[in-house]
């Protein structure tokens, strides 16, 4: 019996060291690690710049409250936010979510909101009320009112956005809803809908933000513009970390005392987020795209053909892996733990893979090669098994 609350299902091991792409549990075993935290360490466990940056901040001040001004914050916001943006700091991507629907509110002086069906956009309370999963909202009413919940993806969702709607919030590719790619036209169609309508447009880039799909934000392969963009994960490679970012005449609304927070910007967590920052640059992202595109390109060669997947979708290191019903992906995960390979799930029976952005090529060819493998013998038993 554990004395911290059981809000995870976990596996039996213990993570304690890690290099590289790899992580080493407390029995010694290595793991190639396909996870990244979910979506965190982009840059891995060996990263000595990022080290380097957070143990001399430690020799020097760890925390100072947010009534002095904090020097690396606003060179940290400065590298972070497009241009026209301002950027508020806090500690998860929930916060930023929250810090979003707040100002959303602020600022257009209006209090509906649409969302989205399987969108996942963390579990405070407000978050919680735009995020597109019904079970695990349940137990927690009551939430957040007039909030209109709306397929993804699909046009008719258009016609929940008018004059009375805040803010619009989405992910352009769904991470926890199954690596649910958006359509370049319906994105548009949200986007200019919202200008017709004097409505904000929300992007959570927590998932998909900071290098994941080959961009530093996943709308920028779409041409979007969002008002505010929410940020966390990936920032500071392991150390908690979000950031509502807003566009100067949407951020104008917050005033001393609208918002807060006691460790947000804190100046251990901006000094990893600043080398972080640093190195994602775009000789680094374009070493992303590239290998996405051969890894997406393998997969389709070597897992599209089996029977039991039913498809292959994301973009850059941001996988989902679709399997048919018959193989559920616990069992597939469990499989290759047991090979040392770390994967996740999402909705829809969905392998998820959010490999750390550094990750060897031939690692990743080895892995593609086990999970192949693997999900044929785990097929091919089910299949034994039903004949008998």
């Amino acid at each position: 019996m554990t004395t911290t609350m059981h809000t995870y299902d976990q596996f039996p091991f213990d993570i304690v060291d890690g290099h590289d792409a790899y992580l080493i549990d407390d029995q010694g075993k290595e793991y190639l690690d396909l996870t990244a935290g979910i979506g965190v360490c982009n840059f891995g466990y060996s990263n000595q710049q990022i080290k380097q940056a957070v143990a001399k901040q430690v020799e020097k001040v760890w925390h100072i409250t947010n009534l002095y001004q904090n020097q690396l914050a606003e060179e940290v916001a400065e590298d972070l936010c497009p241009a026209g943006y301002q950027a508020f700091f806090c500690n998860s991507g929930t916060e930023a979510n929250e810090a979003a629907i707040k100002l959303a509110h602020k600022a257009t002086g209006k209090h509906e909101l649409v969302a989205f069906d399987y969108g996942f956009h963390g579990r405070t309370t407000g978050s919680l009320s735009v995020t597109g999963y019904p079970h695990i909202q349940e137990g927690f009413a009551p939430l957040m009112p007039a909030v209109k919940m709306v397929p993804f993806n699909d046009p008719a969702a258009l016609n929940a956005i008018t004059e009375d709607t805040a803010a619009v919030i989405l992910e352009v590719i769904q991470g926890e809803g199954g690596i649910n790619v958006g359509q370049a036209d319906w994105l548009h169609q949200v986007q200019d809908k919202c200008h017709a309508t004097g409505t904000l447009l929300i992007i959570d880039e927590v998932q998909s933000g900071m290098g994941r799909t080959g961009h530093r934000f996943a709308f920028e392969h779409y041409g979007l513009e969002p008002d505010m963009i929410t940020v966390a994960k990936g920032l500071a490679n392991g150390l908690p970390v979000g950031a509502l970012l807003a566009k100067e005449s949407v951020a104008k609304h917050f005033q001393p005392g609208d918002h807060g927070t006691t460790f947000g910007g804190n100046k251990v967590v901006m000094s990893a987020a600043k080398e972080v920052l640093k190195q994602l640059n775009p000789e680094f992202l374009a070493t992303v795209q590239a290998k996405g595109d051969w890894l997406f390109d393998q997969l389709e060669q070597k897992l599209s053909p089996l029977e039991v997947v039913t498809g292959i979708s994301g973009a850059g290191l941001m996988v989902g892996i679709h399997l048919a019903d018959s193989l559920p992906v616990g069992q597939v995960i469990q499989a290759l733990q047991k090979e040392g390979i770390l994967t996740l799930s999402a909705r829809g029976n969905t392998l998820r893979l959010l490999p750390p952005l550094i990750v060897d090529q031939d690692d990743l060819a080895q892995a593609i090669d086990q999970i192949s493998q693997i999900i044929q013998q785990l097929s091919n038993a089910d299949q034994a098994a039903a004949v008998k």
